[in-house]
């Protein structure tokens, strides 16, 4: 929208088709960033298919990566790559090796493990291995790291907003990496029930952003409270990349709520076990109380 602005513009065009989410994305955050600009999308007002864009581009001299013997869509940035499109429309059909750049297959990668350490300031990653070489060099750096030991591959059947079901294979090692390593800081950071909710936020907002609503103001309120949650998300998690898996093996945090002293079973342990059997009297005296004045009212197999 900046650059039609600075151009002038009075319309915008993409090449999206009728049937994807992507159209939903780029026409709602036209429509709330610049509602007087027109959107034009060729492929989806024509109804072409997509043997038909293929040869229209090469007719009229249009760089596109396909072709009608490889017509895979694939869509890719700094946080992963996702493919549809040919052999992937049956979802039956095993995903060919050719779909995948950014990960080799299990078969394929090294007989041993490697370890990686993320450090994360207020839930941000900084650091890789004790090192800070920015956010985008720490994605990068992780992509082929991970994709080398075949992390990251995902296949799966996914609901399009527009009513539809498709089969879309996606391949993000650092995305992989980087959200095991952040859900294992906060399960020592958070409390029982911060977890909880943040995992409803979360949900609320991967589908704002699935449904195209980034430039809302919904979106803003929920970045306030995320915002607030990583307060003390601070630490370091190590993980374990080997044949395919990615596995947190490690994490400390200056900021950490578990305690050894309280967990331990050895001499060390603080935790005043008389004071347990008083928690559960109270704790069960609901299910008791209706056990006792409402027989037959507890659940059985």
């Amino acid at each position: 929208m900046d650059a039609a602005r600075k151009e002038g513009a009075s319309a915008v065009a993409h090449g999206c088709t009728g049937k994807g989410n992507d159209q939903v994305r780029f026409d709602v955050s036209v429509n709330a960033l610049a509602p007087d600009l027109k959107i034009i999308a060729p492929a989806r007002e024509w109804g072409m298919t997509r043997e038909q864009t293929i040869n229209y581009a090469q007719r009229h001299g249009i760089p596109v990566p396909v072709t009608v013997a490889s017509p895979y869509s694939i869509d890719e940035n700094l946080w992963g790559r996702s493919v549809e499109c040919g052999v992937l429309e049956d979802p039956w059909v095993e995903p060919p090796e050719e779909v995948f750049t950014w990960t080799r297959s299990v078969g394929e990668t090294p007989g041993k493990p490697d370890y990686v350490e993320i450090g994360f300031e207020k839930g941000i990653p900084v650091t890789i291995d004790g090192q800070k070489p920015g956010g985008v060099s720490l994605i990068q750096q992780l992509n082929e790291l991970a994709g080398r030991h075949g992390v990251g591959r995902i296949d799966h059947v996914e609901d399009r907003l527009v009513g539809i079901k498709s089969r879309e294979v996606y391949e993000a090692p650092a995305a992989k990496v980087l959200l095991q390593a952040h859900q294992a800081l906060e399960a020592m950071t958070l409390s029982k029930s911060q977890l909880r909710f943040k995992q409803r936020v979360a949900q609320e907002y991967a589908d704002l952003i699935y449904n195209g609503l980034w430039f809302t103001a919904l979106r803003q309120d929920l970045d306030a409270f995320v915002g607030s949650s990583q307060r003390f998300a601070t630490g370091t998690v190590r993980l374990k990349l080997f044949k395919g898996s990615s596995r947190v093996v490690g994490r400390k945090s200056p900021f950490s709520l578990y305690s050894y002293g309280l967990a331990t079973y050895d001499k060390a342990d603080v935790f005043d076990q008389s004071a347990s059997p008083g928690f559960i009297h109270i704790w069960g005296l609901p299910a008791k109380t209706q056990a006792q004045t409402q027989p037959g009212s507890e659940a059985k197999d």
